[in-house]
């Protein structure tokens, strides 16, 4: 599985992750990143949600800063980094996913951010 950004352009698709885990329970969506010490740079975990509403993330216990994408339909709506503890953030989303610092770079809100198997 990795996860892939796409554009409409002539843009070739960049993968981000070769390394994706879902956090698909309640349980591993309420840890999330807390309580890891790193994680490779081609990691990322995906929060799928069944609707589109307002989410937050927040880095207590995350001891290293990441990148989050919230994405609406595998569109990107907003792209941030967040600091370790202390960072926090929110915005309208059914998908969020989370990359190690850098790992959105490449990422600009408009793409389309897809799984693939």
């Amino acid at each position: 599985m990795r996860l892939v950004c796409e554009r409409d352009d002539d843009f070739k698709p960049v993968t981000l992750a070769t390394r994706v885990e879902t956090a698909d329970s309640l349980l591993s969506q309420t840890r999330g990143l807390m309580f890891r010490r790193s994680i490779p740079e081609d990691y990322a975990l995906v929060f799928p949600f069944e609707t589109a509403k307002t989410r937050d993330v927040h880095m207590l216990f995350v001891f290293f800063p990441i990148d989050v994408c919230w994405l609406v339909d595998d569109t990107v709506e907003r792209i941030e980094r967040l600091n370790p503890f202390t960072g926090h953030a929110r915005e309208k989303a059914d998908t969020i996913v989370e990359l190690p610092a850098g790992g959105a770079d490449e990422l600009s809100v408009g793409d389309r951010v897809v799984l693939e198997e």
